[in-house]
């Protein structure tokens, strides 16, 4: 898979979706975390391997860790989050947001299929459902005079078709 249909070049700047996730992460913390980006167009910067550890290191007391990690789990599973990860030299960061090592092409490519199955998801939903197909007509109501030779009818054929 190239990624070019998946990634672009630059910097993934944040969307006021991506904040309001990151502010509900950084609300749980007794410290915001540099990883995060705090107004929309700072950069969604993928996280180093095991940071989920030392964001639950920060943990105001009472908060639940569940909480927290439904909270991280909202802003990592996110479309910029993965158009940030699927970049070429896109870079993993600590918690402070400084560079720590380069995504693997492995991560990259699950971040590439990922965002291919966001965007095929939500053209499912912008289609429009099918137009319902219509019942058939019922077959003409038949009236009481039609009803009474239909049955006229059928009971002469039984009489004359049954042996003797």
């Amino acid at each position: 898979m190239s990624g070019t249909e998946t990634a672009q070049k630059g910097a993934i700047g944040a969307t006021e979706a991506d904040i309001r996730k990151a502010e509900a992460v950084n609300e749980l913390l007794v410290r915001p975390i540099g990883v995060l980006p705090r107004r929309p167009g700072d950069p969604v910067r993928p996280f180093a391997i095991g940071l989920f550890d030392e964001i639950r290191s920060l943990l105001k007391p009472g908060a639940g860790v569940t909480v927290l990690r439904r909270a991280v789990s909202a802003f990592v599973h996110g479309k910029r989050y993965y158009m940030a990860s699927a970049q070429p030299g896109a870079m993993r960061h600590d918690i402070d947001g400084n560079p720590v090592e380069p995504l693997s092409d492995e991560d990259r490519s699950v971040a590439q299929r990922r965002l291919i199955s966001l965007k095929s998801a939500k053209a499912e939903k912008t289609e429009p459902a099918p137009a319902p197909v219509p019942a058939p007509p019922p077959p003409p109501a038949l009236s009481k005079a039609e009803l009474i030779r239909a049955s006229l009818l059928s009971r002469r054929r039984e009489t004359t078709s049954a042996p003797r």
